[in-house]
């Protein structure tokens, strides 16, 4: 039974693709029966012939992503779109960067390994942002001497 005149009606009817238009094969006769576009409109809202539905895109390897980017992944170098500054606010990385210093500056101070005029110029200089990390702090300190050995201010 060739029904090529019926799926094409219902495909301009419904502005849809052969592939979703489907004939219940119980009723071909009565689809091959009908031969105007109001038999077909009849038809399908008695759901004789049916229009399948669109298929969407999948989002499960969009969801498996999302969890690996939760655990760290897939953030490397060649991920990354933008500056760093708009990943990370630069004040926020200076905030974190400073407190390192400052708490690290204050447990020496209070450890007496400095004296105090040491303490204020590196306190100063960190400020200033001299010293790029606490690694680098440390070997400004280890290279200029300022370690007190004997524990006196």
């Amino acid at each position: 039974m060739k029904l090529k005149t019926q799926k094409r009606i219902v495909k301009s009817l419904y502005n849809v693709g052969t592939r979703r238009v489907r004939f219940d094969s119980e009723k071909l006769s009565e689809i091959k029966e009908a031969i105007t576009k109001k038999d077909i409109k009849g038809l399908v809202n008695r759901g004789t012939i049916k229009i399948k539905q669109k298929r969407g895109s999948s989002r499960v390897r969009a969801r498996k992503r999302l969890i690996q980017r939760r655990k760290g992944r897939r953030k490397g170098i060649g991920s990354r779109k933008g500056k760093s500054s708009a990943r990370l606010r630069p004040k926020k990385v200076w905030m974190a960067k400073i407190r390192i210093l400052r708490r690290f500056l204050k447990e020496i101070k209070e450890k007496n390994l400095i004296k105090n005029k040491d303490y204020k110029e590196l306190y100063l200089k960190a400020k200033g942002g001299f010293f790029r990390s606490q690694r680098h702090l440390k070997t400004y300190i280890n290279e200029r001497g300022l370690i007190n050995k004997d524990g006196k201010k």
